[in-house]
């Protein structure tokens, strides 16, 4: 069997075509606007200009990217929404990773349940070796 039989279709598609324009301040943050065309390169007026937002916090962890969608019809616009749209963006990230905790918090998972993976009871090793219920001696319950 030829190999390139198993490759993904990688035509593009010629109906969403779109050029890409970068903003930025260099500081904070990075605006994009995409701009749909037609396959000659022309603009095409019955698609939507669509605008979006991106930029980073820098967290304990490193750099936290975050994105957005702008609706706005001009550059003027979309600058003047970046500010507010970025905070509900990280707004709604810290809620979500809350509730990733909280839900990690109450899923406690026993050697038994045959979670980590399906690793069995001594996954992570240990005196058995991969045998019976513990970590290193430690058995969750």
């Amino acid at each position: 069997m030829n190999p390139t039989d198993q490759m993904p279709d990688m035509s593009m598609d010629t109906t969403s075509l779109v050029r890409e324009d970068t903003f930025s301040d260099g500081q904070v943050g990075t605006i994009r606007r995409l701009t749909p065309v037609k396959l000659d390169g022309s603009e095409d007026p019955d698609r939507p200009v669509t605008w979006s937002g991106h930029t980073q916090i820098m967290t304990q962890a490193g750099a936290l990217p975050l994105s957005f969608d702008i609706e706005a019809a001009t550059l003027q616009e979309a600058v003047e929404k970046f500010p507010e749209l970025a905070k509900q963006a990280l707004e709604e990230m810290v809620q979500r990773i809350e509730e990733m905790r909280r839900d990690a918090a109450t899923s406690i998972v026993t050697p038994e349940q045959g979670g980590f993976g399906g690793m069995g009871g001594g996954g992570f090793g240990g005196a058995q070796g991969g045998q019976g219920g513990g970590f290193g001696g430690i058995q969750l319950k």
